[in-house]
């Protein structure tokens, strides 16, 4: 079995719950590292999973549950700081006495142009350790490779169109090129060949077509992309089988996040667990990236040592026979100089 070579998965991923205070400049601490993407979602209310990372700027929001362009929030991430990021008093990030969920990654930082492609990026904030990077990049509206830096080839990407009101789209390895998914939407998977032009991305470019939601001539595009990591990541599918002795899910992990979607049957959303918000097994508390919804509970998984466990039937994440895909990152590797424990 192989040992990872991320002896602590904290450093480059890590979950932050906070309580908002309505206050501005406002210090979120504890996250462990400078975040470079951060996806904050209210729980105890209803609001937008609002994106930031630092190639755009912590200024600059996108959101996963709609299709709106990117636009400027003063009063939301206001930076990235050394061990978190600071708020201002926007309420979708910061209402007052209202629970918070915070997702944060490690890139690194604003990054610099990547060349790889035909298309130059603005930026690629890379961090090939942990399998992550960002590119911003200028659509040409012809089929184009973008440089992603990963050294490996990715087995997710997701791409959004800054410029224009537009759907989220999701490259998943397990579905191949053929295929994409909307982060934003409740729909199964699709053939669509003007997104990733039918070609599955390689160590050092991913494809994209002549869509405009990913290649629109002269608007800014986003591509966050992944690589799988040992003790680290993993980018997968598993079948429902529809039974509450539900499907195990080896990730060779103690999952810290794991989001998942049914890619079989339409009008199914996304789902995200982490270990921050549900403690102890069967996991229940959930939160949908395609809604804006709170967070709801609902019984739906364990999270195990070395993987996670279906235990429920409910369609959302068990239909019999259906396909589903995940990405998870780790609390802990199973193998290495810190093992993971059960829960």
């Amino acid at each position: 079995m192989a040992y990872t070579t991320i002896k602590k998965p904290s450093d480059y991923f890590n979950t932050k719950l906070y309580t908002g205070n309505g206050t501005t400049d406002t210090a979120q601490t504890g996250v462990g590292f400078q975040p470079d993407w951060t996806i904050i979602k209210a729980r105890s209310i209803g609001y937008n999973n609002n994106v930031f990372d630092a190639v755009r700027g912590s200024t600059k929001r996108i959101m996963t549950d709609v299709t709106n362009a990117e636009s400027t929030q003063a009063e939301m991430v206001k930076s990235f700081d050394s061990d978190g990021f600071t708020l201002g008093n926007d309420a979708g990030v910061n209402a007052n006495t209202e629970t918070f969920v915070a997702w944060n990654w490690k890139a690194n930082g604003a990054g610099s142009a990547n060349t790889d492609g035909s298309i130059n990026t603005t930026s690629t904030s890379v961090n090939t350790t942990a399998g992550f990077s960002i590119s911003k990049f200028t659509g040409t509206g012809a089929n184009a490779t973008v440089g992603h830096g990963l050294g490996v080839a990715p087995s997710m990407i997701i791409v959004k169109n800054l410029s224009i009101s537009s759907q989220w789209w999701v490259y998943h390895a397990s579905l191949g090129a053929t295929k994409s998914l909307n982060l934003n939407a409740t729909d199964a998977e699709q053939t669509v060949s003007v997104i990733w032009n039918n070609t599955a991305p390689t160590s050092s470019v991913f494809s994209v077509g002549t869509g405009n939601e990913v290649n629109g001539s002269g608007n800014s595009m986003i591509a966050y992309c992944f690589a799988e990591k040992t003790g680290y990541s993993k980018f997968g599918s598993y079948t429902g089988n529809g039974n509450a002795d539900g499907t195990f899910v080896y990730t060779g992990f103690k999952p810290a996040f794991v989001m998942w979607k049914n890619t079989t049957t339409a009008s199914t959303n996304w789902h995200i667990v982490d270990n921050k918000r549900d403690t102890f097994n069967i996991v229940d508390k959930l939160l949908l990236p395609n809604e804006s919804a709170s967070e709801i509970t609902q019984s739906a998984l364990d999270l195990t040592s070395n993987g996670f466990k279906i235990r429920v039937t409910n369609g959302f994440v068990n239909t019999s026979g259906d396909n589903y895909i995940y990405m998870a990152f780790a609390e802990e590797p199973l193998v290495g100089d810190n093992p993971a424990t059960a829960r």
